[in-house]
């Protein structure tokens, strides 16, 4: 998924794929300045704005899977906390006002080297818009959900478990692992 690394950010030099001393790992390794440099997943990190009984969803400006139902999610910036990128990331693509919940899940994605942390959280007002990245927002009850729209299982499986949740009348963490899609399936 990350693009190759071919020369060192610290020297510039040429870099090699190798398991450096004390790693288990291969590693893109400078032998002019010994820098190794690591991938890591990335973490995307979002919420489940409710209002009332129904669920604010973003429908996808962009690539991947644009034109399909998401909440208001997005990767992580450097020198941000999860909860700051929560809260970001809900203002940038829906434009909202909310006050952040708990952690709702957290669901590893190996696959593609991302972990996935979804918020529930309370719409404090009905005034938001679509940002940028979003070509449309609404506000959906369960029986309105565009299953068949839904941008990634990620999603979908946070919004099956919060709506069981919610018929049980008891909200949980929920973690897991969304596995690599079949020939036919997607991400």
């Amino acid at each position: 998924m990350d693009p190759a690394i071919n020369f060192c950010s610290v020297c510039g030099a040429p870099v090699v794929e190798r398991v450096p001393a004390g790693d288990s790992l291969p590693r893109h390794v400078c032998d002019s300045c010994h820098a190794v440099h690591y991938s890591n997943p990335k973490l995307v990190v979002g919420t489940l704005p409710e209002w009332q009984d129904r669920i604010l969803l973003c429908r996808r400006a962009i690539e991947p899977r644009r034109g399909k139902w998401t909440l208001p999610a997005g990767f992580m910036e450097n020198n941000e906390t999860v909860a700051a990128a929560a809260l970001r990331e809900t203002v940038e693509e829906a434009g909202a006002h909310i006050e952040l919940g708990a952690i709702y899940t957290l669901l590893s994605v190996p696959h593609i080297s991302q972990v996935h942390v979804i918020y529930r959280a309370r719409l404090l007002d009905l005034d938001f818009a679509p940002g940028e990245e979003t070509l449309d927002i609404a506000l959906f009850r369960e029986d309105e959900i565009p299953w068949d729209e839904i941008a990634f299982r990620t999603i979908a499986v946070t919004l099956r478990h919060f709506f069981a949740d919610r018929r049980a009348a008891s909200f949980g963490f929920h973690t897991g692992e969304i596995a690599p899609p079949s020939v036919a399936g997607r991400s």
